[in-house]
């Protein structure tokens, strides 16, 4: 049988229509991926001192002083309690004094012995130098004679210092206050066996105040010494009307806290004593907020860390994406960092999910959970 030619094109022709159509079934529909869902942030200024904040600080003494005895022994009584105020040379506590006293007795019993030695020697002298001189004896006797009352004498020396010592650890038995002031720490208890110069009680001396406090790590320069700042009473009330004073601050810690990794500082308070907060009182402590400079701030979460760069993302509302931007970065405040260069106050960067974002990415802010129903809540990046 012998085909047409007009068999043979319709078969070409229906060949060709499936190799199309197996085509078009074979291409995948490429469809836009829907703009990521994150969370933004807008930049403004904020004060360095801690944006307006207040430093927490204690009250102290400005000499505050261990006292413990100079010498060991039991602790026989102890006077001073915790709060008390105390005058200058007054007893706060007092060791058993049963074996320096027989260390006194004994030093006095080595003077007399002494004494006694060094006035036989005296005696011997004078009278063999009025032999001497009826030429009885020779030269080399009295010399010898001479050499043994100088010798004397220097023994009974020896005893005496050693009795004034012994007598001086008696007296070291009784703890005195050297200052007047107020006990802040009591140490030990009666009975007890102590060691010399172990800490007995802590004396709080009076005179000027402080206030300590504690800066975080990277802001001890905001408040270098000399500056003067304003310290305000932690619990007055409205009613009662707030106590404040002034002060300077005296001392900044040269390295931070191995723990908490803040800067220990001091404000030296300008009143007097009487008008002074009282000891162990918690205030507040006021940074000088005009000569504060502006400063960026931006939650620890905000900064991206790459090959020795530091970046954010920041968004754009005209074009919906978001661009990768370097940054200089200041000093580190709790969770917060501080921003020198490359950000303008008004602008918007992305405060969580920095690390899966890619430059020109689209994105939508997220505004919380949407109200419509029946569609599933967008989840932001990095929550």
């Amino acid at each position: 049988m012998i085909s047409s030619p007009l068999s043979g094109l319709a078969r070409v022709v229906l060949l060709t229509a499936c190799l199309l159509a197996l085509g078009a079934c074979s291409k995948k529909v490429e469809q836009e991926a829907p703009p990521r869902t994150v969370k933004l942030l807008t930049v403004g200024n904020s004060a360095a001192s801690g944006r307006g904040e207040t430093l927490p600080g204690e009250v102290r003494a400005r000499t505050e002083t261990s006292l413990g005895f100079r010498v060991a022994g039991k602790l026989l009584s102890r006077s001073a309690e915790l709060g008390q105020s105390v005058h200058a040379g007054q007893v706060l506590a007092q060791l058993d004094p049963s074996d320096y006293r027989l260390g006194a007795q004994a030093a006095q019993a080595q003077v007399q012995a002494a004494s006694t030695a060094r006035n036989l020697a005296a005696a011997d002298l004078k009278r063999f130098t009025a032999l001497r001189d009826q030429g009885f004896i020779s030269g080399a006797q009295l010399e010898k004679l001479q050499a043994q009352l100088q010798a004397n004498e220097a023994q009974l020396q020896q005893a005496q210092a050693q009795a004034q010592v012994q007598s001086h650890q008696v007296q070291y038995g009784d703890l005195t206050a050297d200052r007047a002031g107020i006990i802040t720490a009591v140490l030990v208890e009666p009975g007890q066996v102590l060691t010399a110069g172990q800490a007995v009680v802590k004396l709080a001396q009076d005179g000027p105040r402080d206030v300590v406090f504690a800066l975080p790590e990277g802001a001890q320069k905001s408040l270098p010494v000399g500056t003067a700042v304003t310290v305000r009473s932690w619990t007055a009330s409205a009613a009662q009307g707030e106590q404040q004073w002034t002060g300077r601050v005296r001392e900044v810690a040269a390295s931070a806290d191995a723990v908490t990794r803040t800067f220990s500082a001091k404000v030296a308070l300008d009143a007097k004593q009487a008008q002074a907060p009282a000891l162990g009182s918690t205030v507040r402590i006021v940074p000088p907020a005009a000569s504060t400079p502006q400063r960026i701030s931006l939650p620890l979460s905000a900064i991206k860390r790459e090959a020795g760069q530091t970046t954010v993302w920041v968004y754009s509302p005209k074009t919906g994406q978001v661009q990768q931007r370097p940054v200089q970065t200041a000093a580190i405040t709790g969770d917060t960092i501080d921003i020198q260069q490359g950000l303008q106050a008004g602008e918007q960067v992305v405060s969580a999910g920095v690390h899966t974002l890619t430059n020109g990415q689209k994105v939508q802010p997220y505004e919380g959970k949407p109200s419509t129903e029946g569609q599933a809540p967008a989840v932001p990046v990095g929550v």
